[in-house]
């Protein structure tokens, strides 16, 4: 029994002491959704060393988006809820210290072997339930009540088989004995008779396996063509942010019992051709119609396998999960191939070759096959994940990875071929943001799954489709996504001033390679900077909504006019390349003119944290005294209430003033410059108006 389930069949006093073990750092709830999973991976080994913690924590991931899925399929929202919220914590605290993470999970392990053994009475046997109800579409109860009527039918045509081998074996027995006792009108007439129902059962029989057959076929296209290439087309949206794909168990469920029921008919069809050989007569039906029918199952069982073959987990660097389908050379990468068809036959028997663009001279550094097997899931699946590095020549151009394998399955052989979505190498991560945006692009306006040439002559995207794409940039890696008035906002850097811009077109060059009006950078290099700035420094006022980032000038004046002298509101700089936030406040003179602060960049912010800068901010009046222009955060939260819990005790604003002039306090303020006050002057730094 796996070590949780064990857990959880010990005495109250027992659980309380497991109830202590875990913590923010290191969920129940994680441990409880991934238990299978989490118990197969050795935690000891990842906590030592950085590059199995990286692949490990990577796979983490992994595994917590199919969990997550499932919760889906359950219309479970509260279990949503907080699987994303952990996912969020974890790549928050995590992705750059795997390590950390890993030793958390291996104490925890531990802990619960030594209570297990501790333990004064024994374990028993038990699973653990799991919410079973699943909410499906009304077409998808129309499929799932198609296979139940498939399975039926065939079952009922088992009995008829049987039906006819009975009948048959009497006739036989009547014509050999016709044969060696002599012919008599009456058992001539009886013979006669029983060929005629023989016949009449097998014409009923071909019949019926024709129309069975239609009905897999029907049935079929509606899995591969509609079910298959919808999760598909949601594989591809998920890879650029999108909400998280549906997982392949319900499909492998739906696919595996159409490939029992195949494999059942062609068992019958071959059984026709067994009792033709035994008994045959002019005009027999098995011998017209059974070629037709062998030919027709074969080509729906080759098919089907052929689609069930899928990357389930696409190409993707573990140090960039939220950037999957841009990998670099000389880095290693994984990717997860699967099987829909659940055979336990099958399991080790198929070894699987993968290859980088067939028709050109890519790499694979170290192993390119793997045996697929049922033990690398835990959910029973027949998969195989790969880790390769990538290889050593790069070109600015659409790349496939393709999985090959041979299927000998019941005398039949069958070749499996399945690619990956085109991926782009790269052979330095500075050029990250760019391989990023034809990700974005490519998988934003085709589901063509092979279409390397695309660049070649990129189609065109509406502002609806850009819109929800960058939206997705932020809400995948944060717990925001972009408000409308934000998507106006960068729609009018994109295509100027405008009414509607639902509909308008940006070209591909003109969203990543041609400069904004005014700048020296494209708009994405632009905004893909001040995401990996809120993702690496703000994220936390992020999420708390305390950012309006993107705000035309005229919207900041229109909501800043009415507001008293004091407040602010945070935005992003739209002069930085680098990505920078800075603030703007209504001044507390007469005047009431807004004043802004030169832009912090990443290089300000490695070195103290944009809540302490907020908190510490000063600017000398005419009397040459210190006072904070910031006092209420936009509409009108209290500056301590916002940002007071994300500063450290040391760096509070009011502890280390000292003397203005001495340089730790230098450090602290970043003082404003205007015509209007006093400057106190530090290097590097300038005011704006």
């Amino acid at each position: 029994m796996a070590q949780w389930n064990q857990l959880q069949q010990l005495e109250t006093r027992y659980l309380e002491q497991l109830y202590h073990l875990y913590s923010d750092s290191f969920p129940m709830e994680l441990r409880q959704f991934l238990a299978p999973w989490i118990e197969s991976q050795d935690w000891a080994y990842a906590a030592n060393k950085e590059s199995h913690a990286t692949l490990v924590f990577h796979n983490l991931l992994g595994e917590i988006d199919q969990q997550y899925s499932r919760f889906l399929q359950e219309n479970n929202v509260l279990y949503q809820h907080n699987l994303r919220r952990i996912k969020q914590h974890l790549q928050s605290k995590y992705l750059e210290k795997p390590m950390e993470i890993a030793r958390i999970v291996a104490r925890c392990l531990w802990e619960e072997q030594r209570l297990l053994q501790s333990a004064t009475t024994a374990a028993q046997d038990g699973t653990a339930s799991h919410p079973s109800g699943t909410v499906v579409t009304e077409k998808q109860q129309i499929l799932e009540h198609n296979l139940q009527d498939i399975r039926k039918r065939v079952q009922d045509m088992e009995q008829k088989m049987k039906m006819l081998e009975n009948l048959q074996d009497d006739f036989d027995f009547n014509y050999k004995t016709l044969k060696s006792q002599g012919a008599t009108r009456q058992k001539m007439s009886q013979l006669e008779q029983m060929l005629s129902a023989l016949d009449q059962l097998r014409r009923q029989i071909v019949t019926e396996m024709a129309g069975l057959l239609s009905a897999m076929d029907f049935v079929q296209k509606n899995l591969t063509d509609d079910e298959l290439a919808d999760w598909k087309r949601r594989q591809q949206i998920a890879c650029i942010g999108g909400p998280p794909n549906i997982c392949l168990d319900r499909l492998e469920t739906w696919i595996t019992s159409l490939a029992e029921s195949q494999l059942q008919i062609r068992q019958q069809i071959k059984k026709l051709e067994e009792l033709q050989q035994k008994v045959s007569y002019k005009g027999d039906p098995i011998i017209q119609h059974r070629p037709a029918l062998e030919e027709k199952i074969v080509d729906l069982f080759r098919n089907l396998m052929k689609s069930a073959f899928v990357v389930e987990r696409q190409p993707c660097m573990p140090m960039h999960p939220d950037r999957p389908l841009v990998i670099k050379t000389g880095v290693q990468f994984t990717n997860k191939v699967r099987l829909l068809v659940k055979f336990p036959e099958l399991n080790y028997q198929l070894k699987i070759k993968v290859i980088i663009d067939k028709s050109r001279k890519f790499n694979i550094l170290g192993t390119n096959t793997k045996v697929m097997n049922m033990e690398e899931s835990n959910n029973g699946s027949l998969s195989a994940e790969f880790k390769h590095l990538a290889s050593l020549i790069v070109t600015e151009e659409l790349h496939l990875i393709t999985f090959e394998t041979e299927v000998y399955h019941q005398g039949l052989k069958i070749d499996l071929e399945t690619h990956s979505l085109p991926v782009v190498v790269i052979s330095n991560i500075c050029q990250m943001p760019n391989a990023w945006a034809s990700i974005l692009w490519y998988n934003m306006l085709t589901n063509h799954p092979k279409n390397v040439n695309f660049f070649t002559k990129p189609p065109v995207g509406t502002w609806d489709q850009v819109a929800e794409v960058l939206s997705w940039q932020f809400s995948s890696t944060t717990k925001r996504g972009l408000t409308i008035e934000q998507l106006t906002t960068l729609a009018e850097k994109l295509l100027g001033p405008c009414v509607n811009y639902s509909g308008c077109q940006i070209t591909w060059a003109k969203f990543c390679k041609e400069n904004m009006a005014g700048k020296g950078f494209s708009f994405w290099v632009w905004l893909d900077n001040i995401i990996d700035l809120v993702k690496k420094y703000i994220l936390a006022l992020w999420n708390e909504g305390y950012i309006l980032g993107f705000i035309s000038k005229e919207r900041e004046r229109a909501i800043l006019s009415p507001k008293p002298p004091g407040t602010f509101l945070l935005r992003f700089s739209e002069s930085s390349k680098e990505g920078g936030i800075t603030f703007t406040w209504v001044e507390k003179d007469i005047s009431g003119k807004r004043r802004s602060v030169e832009p912090y960049t990443k290089q300000q912010l490695n070195s103290m944290s944009f809540a302490e800068i907020i908190m510490g901010y000063k600017i000398m009046d005419a009397t040459n005294i210190l006072v904070s222009p910031l006092v209420y955060l936009f509409p009108e939260i209290p500056k301590e209430d916002a940002f007071g819990k994300y500063c450290r005790p040391e760096a509070a604003p009011e502890a280390e003033l000292g003397d203005p002039c001495s340089s730790k306090s230098i450090r602290k303020f970043n003082v404003l410059c205007s015509e209007v006050h006093s400057v106190l002057s530090i290097p590097g730094r300038r005011g704006r108006v």
